[in-house]
């Protein structure tokens, strides 16, 4: 079997090299941050400049964090400008590769399989990585960096630990370059896969390494991982059998439709109930922009500070719909009878769930089919001109109610300003 060669590039601090290239300056050299002033001091900065990084200043730190004595630039988060670039670079890729061989990780990541193309440009794997940095760097003014690996596994290890280390930004591995440069490196939460929580349960067995886990008896790991330790073990190895087509042709078994969101303050109960009722109107015109109905509603409620452990649970729909006035009954009766009354939410999230195609839907004897012909032509409206015109053109006066915050969240990308207003 042909050995396959993968790349896993990475824009480096994209959202703050995007706002340095609207700016015409080099995020290697410019102190930056990308930061919501509007929010406080407390605020979390979505992203720093590499050189901001190069004085000292963590990503993701909040801005009272950063010492007072440095110099910088604080840009307002624009979500639709990163989108946009992203979008871009995405475009770059596709001059010289074909679609499936290119899988979007994030917004700022992808993976690319590109064993087929050496010889197409007549380039090794460092050569050929280094000149899609070259072409986005030029044409967009964003510097990235690059993992290459044998698989992409290799390839995402490389990215994160090997590159950081190379004076050209990129670094390659294969199985016995991994075993032999990083089976010793420590922390093991900088490997992919392995979060706090998972280094804490291996530390009990004395394993802090990759070497550790590739020398642990497997039936330890098992008894303590189940089946998530086989993907751990192949790891440790440096193995991966998942290719590139294996992740273009993966289809989930269960689909949903969910939103989330944490509140800008403390919510009593009835307010939090007021943004629920939002949440489960606008997942509902979702479903009919999908053409999907659902069957089953989920909920899930968290509490400031704390104070106790999140709430919530699943209801079945007796009949599959997307229409809200046969949902929020369910919904509602689901949120009174699981949400704490007397201590502040803070953050609310709401899944439609068993979903199947909207040909699939049926109703009793007694459904009022004139009624949810008109509810469904109301929904086809309002979504044309949500569609045409942006989503707070057409809103009900319920939004409009203390606490509501879909006009608010109708402006943000990710939870972030989309940089439109």
């Amino acid at each position: 079997m042909k050995e396959r060669t993968y790349m896993c590039i990475d824009m480096k601090s994209f959202f703050a090299s995007v706002e340095c290239a609207e700016r015409g300056l080099n995020p290697m050299e410019t102190p930056l941050v990308v930061a919501d002033e509007t929010r406080g001091r407390g605020t979390i900065c979505l992203a720093v400049s590499p050189k901001m990084k190069a004085l000292g200043v963590k990503n993701r730190c909040r801005l009272f964090e950063i010492p007072k004595n440095l110099k910088y630039i604080i840009a307002p988060p624009r979500m639709q400008k990163y989108i946009d670039y992203a979008a871009e670079i995405y475009g770059v890729y596709l001059e010289y590769l074909s679609q499936n061989d290119v899988y979007v990780y994030s917004i700022d990541e992808s993976f690319i399989d590109c064993t087929e193309y050496l010889a197409l440009y007549g380039k090794t794997p460092r050569g050929f990585a280094k000149f899609l940095i070259e072409k986005i760097a030029s044409r967009i003014r964003v510097p990235a960096t690059a993992g290459i690996g044998t698989n992409l596994y290799l390839a995402k290890i490389a990215l994160d630990i090997t590159a950081k280390r190379s004076h050209d930004r990129i670094g390659y591995l294969n199985e016995e370059l991994f075993k032999k440069t990083l089976w010793d490196h420590r922390p093991l939460t900088d490997f992919w896969g392995i979060a706090s929580g998972t280094a804490k349960r291996l530390a009990k067995y004395g394993i802090y390494t990759m070497r550790g886990i590739a020398e642990c008896p497997e039936s330890v790991l098992y008894r303590e991982f189940g089946i998530n330790a086989e993907l751990m073990i192949d790891h440790a190895f440096g193995r991966e059998s998942c290719t590139m087509a294996d992740i273009k042709n993966y289809r989930p078994k269960s689909k949903s439709v969910s939103s989330s969101q944490i509140l800008f303050e403390d919510y009593t109960f009835e307010k939090a109930a007021v943004v629920f009722e939002e949440m489960v109107r606008s997942g509902c015109l979702e479903l009919v922009r999908r053409h999907v109905i659902a069957g089953r509603i989920s909920v899930n409620v968290g509490y400031s500070g704390g104070v106790c452990p999140p709430t919530g649970g699943s209801v079945k729909i007796r009949l599959s719909t997307a229409l809200y006035d046969k949902i929020m009954p369910y919904a509602e009766d689901l949120f009174k009878r699981t949400t704490r009354r007397n201590v502040p939410v803070r953050r609310l999230s709401v899944s439609f769930d068993s979903l199947s195609d909207e040909t699939a839907e049926g109703y009793d004897l007694f459904t009022d089919w004139e009624e949810a012909d008109r509810q469904k032509n109301l929904n086809a409206a309002a979504l044309n001109v949500q569609d045409k015109f942006g989503k707070n053109a057409l809103i009900t006066a319920a939004d409009l109610q203390e606490g509501a915050t879909l006009r608010e969240r109708n402006k943000l990308i990710g939870g972030h300003s989309s940089g439109n207003e």
